[in-house]
């Protein structure tokens, strides 16, 4: 494998995965392990003990909104810091962008140097706490199969109804609808007559990414006030449309303004793949954002490193790098 500088090594992005990519377990093969010691340094910084709610459950405390957003940054973390020496000994080239679906834009900001792990942790409780607080009349819907040229449509019956948004455009096709409940129960019962092959309301009461999280963004911008940021070692990107976050400021407005935006993954990946990107892996949990990037960059080369065949669980990554 060649040096990093050097023509044909391969470009790489670390992309972390958003809340729903928990499970209890997870992350349980690193324990013991120098990368394990994140989940102790995350006990630490919330003076409880996360990481017996991670590994043991019970799933539905896990699940709630402020647990699973700082037991799915420490988990993320704890791969990012098993698999990153691996990847350097493997010869692949340092990333070249970091990205993170949602709150995995925190996870994505401590693996880029521009948050500490202890302030990361502590700041995802308090944004899950502010999000459920914000909860009133909020709803949310998957949308499967309904072509991209019909969303202003969707959009239109949604925000006939009420407050209503395009929360995540995760890969073409796949969309989800956040906002008030009448709103997205409209837009979920038009969605089959404009084509779409399901409308599934989800089991949430958050409307995340939605005009409705304007009382938790301002909770955030308080909060986030007394956080010393940095600039990021290598770009992260913006969730709404994808723009370059190259600077202190630029990160630490981009976690108050992704509250009440939505996330366009499409994007996101398709602006990394512009700038020669051709490797994408998933850092953390799961192979939520790995499936989804096939389905939007089919030609890329993706891998998560959530592994149970491998290493302490972690993927190998000489096995992408051998020639």
């Amino acid at each position: 494998m060649p040096p990093a500088h050097e023509e044909g090594c391969l470009k790489v992005a670390l992309v972390y995965p958003g809340q729903g990519s928990q499970s209890v377990g997870m992350g349980r093969s690193l324990a013991g392990t120098w990368a394990g010691k994140v989940f102790a340094e995350a006990d630490d910084a919330l003076g409880e003990p996360l990481s017996q709610l991670i590994w043991e459950g019970p799933a539905e405390t896990l699940d709630l909104t402020a647990n699973a957003q700082p037991a799915l940054l420490t988990t993320s973390l704890a791969f990012f810091r098993a698999w990153g020496p691996r990847a350097f000994d493997a010869g692949l080239a340092s990333p070249s962008f970091f990205a993170g679906h949602s709150m995995g834009q925190y996870s994505a900001m401590v693996a880029a140097d521009v948050l500490d792990l202890a302030d990361a942790v502590r700041l995802v409780r308090e944004r899950g706490r502010l999000m459920q607080a914000s909860a009133a009349d909020g709803s949310m819907a998957a949308i499967i199969g309904l072509d991209d040229v019909r969303l202003p449509e969707l959009e239109a019956v949604g925000q006939a109804a009420g407050i209503f948004t395009i929360a995540n455009r995760n890969s073409p096709g796949q969309v989800v609808i956040s906002g008030e409940r009448a709103a997205v129960q409209a837009a979920a019962d038009a969605a089959k007559g404009l084509g779409a092959k399901r409308a599934i309301v989800l089991p949430v009461s958050v409307a995340a990414h939605s005009p409705l999280m304007a009382n938790a963004a301002e909770g955030m911008r308080a909060v986030l006030a007394d956080i010393t940021f940095r600039a990021p070692v290598a770009p992260l990107l913006a969730n709404a449309d994808a723009r370059p976050l190259t600077t202190a400021d630029s990160c630490r407005a981009e976690l108050i303004e992704h509250l009440t935006r939505g996330v366009d993954w499409v994007r996101a990946v398709r602006a990394m793949q512009a700038a020669g990107v051709d490797t994408f892996v998933e850092v953390g949990p799961g192979k939520v954002l790995s499936n989804l990037v096939k389905r939007i960059a089919p030609d890329a080369t993706v891998m998560s490193t959530d592994d149970p065949s491998g290493p302490d669980g972690v993927f190998d990554p000489s096995s992408i790098t051998k020639e």
